[in-house]
């Protein structure tokens, strides 16, 4: 899946993601360390995939708290009688 796939996602699929690739990540990492897993390279894929995840996820959280930053300056400045 890539980014522009990602930043597609409702914010409910985006933390639905996160849960399973982090359920997934897990079992890797135990069939790893018990020696089943043979694919290795699965688990940095599924590393990186929960990176792109929660990257998108802190974008969109940045964003909301920029917005109600802008929003908060606004009402300051309104309610202070300079606007």
């Amino acid at each position: 899946m890539e980014a522009r796939e990602i930043r597609d996602m409702e914010d409910l699929e985006l933390r639905k993601q996160i849960a399973t690739q982090r359920r997934d990540l897990l079992g890797l990492r135990l069939a790893n360390a018990t020696g089943e897993l043979e694919d290795t390279a699965g688990l940095g894929r599924a590393r990186r995939q929960l990176a792109r995840l929660l990257t998108v996820a802190r974008e969109r959280q940045l964003r909301a708290e920029a917005i109600g930053a802008a929003r908060g300056s606004r009402e300051d400045y309104e309610t202070h009688g300079n606007g």
